[in-house]
């Protein structure tokens, strides 16, 4: 039983200490990170509303959420986009977060 406990250990450290992220980001930190940034202006339209969808991993191995431009609209009430921007947040690689935030009208 020990045996097999570090064995799931290493594996683990292994998988962790590789340089994979669980989320996507344009930085990484491998302690660390959370980093908002830019995706794409739409269009001119004025940026009244905001609405924000995110998805969450845990372990890198399991993830749910639906971070969609879609999703993200509609928990603002939005219908016209303006801007539409990202954040990541992780973890070690346990706990992590990616966000679409969406403004517009």
């Amino acid at each position: 039983m020990k045996k097999a406990l570090a064995v799931i250990f290493l594996g683990f450290c292994f998988l962790t200490l590789n340089g994979c992220m669980g989320v996507a980001s344009p930085v990484a930190g491998w302690v660390y990170t959370d980093a908002k940034y830019g995706n794409e202006a739409e269009n001119g339209a004025a940026a009244t509303k905001t609405g924000k969808a995110c998805a969450t991993s845990i372990l890198t191995m399991v993830a749910t959420g639906d971070a969609s431009v879609e999703a993200a609209k509609a928990n603002g009430g939005i219908t016209q986009v303006a801007v539409v921007d990202h954040s990541a947040k992780n973890i070690l690689g346990i706990w992590g977060e990616f966000c679409t935030i969406v403004r517009g009208s």
